[in-house]
């Protein structure tokens, strides 16, 4: 199905694969409904959206906050009168070893990478069950398939991520609600998350890693695209995404 007059709500929109999956929507026909914290960023992104004669709009957004997910759902319905796809990206990856007992930040990553998750499907569940159609997407991490020294909490948010995305893809077909999925694993990628790591030397060597590896979050916005370019009938659940010379 083409993803022209798609009405599509994006957390984490701010920057990296939030920015780039919204500037690619927008050149397929898309109208936008952004999120994230950070206004005075989203403000800059929507005016070049609509400059380039594109559809978008935006909302100070913290996933972490029931309401503002539920204001964000509400803000599509206003400008556009429906909801078609919600792509749940905002995260945060503070990795560190455990026994740094770094439990501030571990709780932040279960507070948005987790929770902002179930926020944004409490929010926007009962349109898509009303409305017989919808498609969450989701972005978990290599880290939701594999785990890591160092990551332990970040992998155990994006596991969840993982099996919540299965279980919505399973209980939508058994209900018949037609609520498609998709959830994405992506390694390195050239975004913000690192800037989020305050244990030095895990620091170092992410940063290390990704100088080699990393490539751009345009290559993840493809993917959310061909998702939402499938037929209504077609599920494409997963997709694992990363560079071609990643070896691990």
């Amino acid at each position: 199905m083409a993803i022209k007059d798609k009405i599509v709500i994006i957390t984490g929109a701010s920057s990296g694969i939030g920015e780039a999956t919204a500037k690619l929507l927008v050149s397929k026909g898309a109208k936008v409904v952004l999120g994230a914290r950070r206004e005075e960023r989203l403000k800059k992104l929507v005016n070049e959206i609509r400059q380039e004669g594109g559809d978008a709009v935006y909302l100070a957004t913290d996933v972490t906050i029931a309401a503002d997910n539920h204001k964000l759902v509400e803000l599509a319905k206003a400008e556009y009168g429906k909801v078609d796809a919600i792509f749940l990206n905002a995260g945060l990856m503070p990795n560190a070893p455990l026994s740094k007992m770094k439990t501030d930040e571990w709780n932040q990553m279960v507070d948005v990478n987790l929770k902002g998750v179930l926020n944004g499907l409490e929010a926007v569940l009962p349109e898509f069950t009303r409305q017989k159609f919808g498609h969450v997407i989701a972005t978990s991490s290599v880290a939701g398939i594999k785990v890591y020294a160092g990551a332990a909490v970040y992998c155990a948010t994006k596991w969840a991520v993982r099996a919540l995305m299965e279980a919505l893809r399973i209980e939508s077909a058994q209900e018949g609600t037609n609520i498609r999925t998709a959830t994405i694993y992506p390694a390195a990628i050239n975004t913000e998350l690192l800037g989020t790591i305050s244990d030095k030397e895990s620091a170092a060597g992410y940063n290390a890693l990704y100088e080699q590896y990393a490539i751009s979050p345009s290559s993840v916005a493809n993917i959310v695209a061909f998702a939402l370019e499938q037929p209504d009938n077609t599920n494409v659940s997963e997709f694992t995404v990363g560079p071609a010379a990643q070896p691990w």
